[in-house]
C-alpha cells in the first residue's frame, strides 16, 4: 500500500456511508481551504472547519484505536526482518505493501469500517457524518499523501519513535565485534637458548685474505696485516709507505 492507496482506501470507508452529496460538499470545502487547522494527537484526529455559509469555525474530531505497545513491537520486528521496508521509512518513505505487514499481524493501519471509528463535530447537526468531518477526512487523507507518516501517527506511533526503534532494531541485529580478535597472521617462532651461527645472520663470510693453518685468524704470512688494513696516505720519494714497510714485515718471523 503507497501513500496515495492508503488515502483512498481511507476515504473509501466513509465514502461506503452512501452520503453523497454530504462528501461531495466536504470535498468542495476541503479543496477551497475551508479546513484552516488539521492536527494528529495520538489517536485523535482534531480539525478546526468553517465552511462558506457557517458564522464561526466548528471543531471536528475522528478517532480510531491506537496499538498497544506489544503489538506496535510485532510489526516493528517484521518491519526490521525486511531490509526493503526499513530502508524506505528510515529514507523517509512509505514502502509498497507495508500494509501486508500490518494484516500479517492481525492490525490495519486505516480503517476497515466505521465501527472502528469515533466521529463528533461541534455544529452538532444531525446525521453524522456532517459536512465538516467531510471536510476533516479529505484533509486527513491529504496528510496522508504529504506525509505517510501520519498514519502511523494516528495509529499512536510517531515518525520520530518509530524511526528510533527501527535503528536500534537494526544496530541489535548487526554481529558485534570483540576487542579480542585473534589475528589469523602467523608469527615465526622465535628459538629460545641457541641464537645459531653470527655467520647465518650476517651472511657468509668474506674469503681470508691469506692461507690460515686452521686456527680462525691465524695468519702465517707476517706482511698479511698490510693487506687487511686501509693503505695509509704516506708516501717517501713517491712509493707508498706500505711498499715501504712490507720488506721488514716479511723479516719478522712467522707466527
Amino acid at each position: 500500500m503507497t501513500d496515495s492507496g492508503m488515502a483512498v482506501e481511507f476515504l473509501g470507508t466513509f465514502e461506503s456511508l452512501r452520503m453523497g452529496p454530504t462528501f461531495a460538499r466536504g470535498r468542495r470545502d476541503e479543496r477551497a481551504g475551508h479546513v484552516r487547522q488539521l492536527t494528529i494527537s495520538g489517536s485523535l484526529v482534531v480539525a478546526l472547519v468553517r465552511g462558506p455559509e457557517d458564522a464561526k469555525a466548528f471543531r471536528a474530531r475522528i478517532a480510531v484505536r491506537s496499538f498497544g505497545a506489544s503489538e506496535w513491537a510485532r510489526v516493528e520486528q517484521d518491519l526490521v526482518a525486511e531490509a526493503r521496508f526499513a530502508a524506505d521509512l528510515l529514507g523517509g518513505r512509505m514502502p509498497p505493501g507495508i500494509g501486508a505487514v500490518f494484516a500479517t499481524a492481525g492490525l490495519s493501519l486505516v480503517p476497515l469500517s466505521l465501527d472502528e471509528v469515533a466521529m463528533d463535530c461541534s455544529c452538532e447537526r444531525w446525521p453524522m457524518p456532517c459536512v465538516h468531518l467531510a471536510a476533516t477526512c479529505y484533509a486527513l487523507a491529504r496528510s496522508f499523501e504529504e506525509d505517510p507518516f501520519g498514519v502511523f501517527a494516528w495509529r499512536g506511533r510517531s515518525r520520530d519513535e518509530l524511526l528510533l526503534h527501527l535503528r536500534e532494531l537494526r544496530a541489535a541485529a548487526i554481529p558485534q565485534t570483540t576487542g579480542t580478535e585473534v589475528s589469523s597472521r602467523v608469527e615465526p617462532e622465535i628459538p629460545s637458548g641457541d641464537l645459531g651461527d653470527a655467520d647465518d645472520f650476517w651472511g657468509s663470510p668474506l674469503a681470508p685474505l691469506a692461507p690460515t693453518d686452521g686456527r680462525p685468524g691465524a695468519v702465517t704470512r707476517p706482511d698479511a696485516l698490510l693487506d687487511q688494513l686501509d693503505p695509509p696516505r704516506i708516501t717517501h720519494q713517491g712509493r707508498p709507505i706500505v711498499d715501504l714497510l712490507r720488506p721488514a714485515y716479511r723479516a719478522l718471523p712467522e707466527a
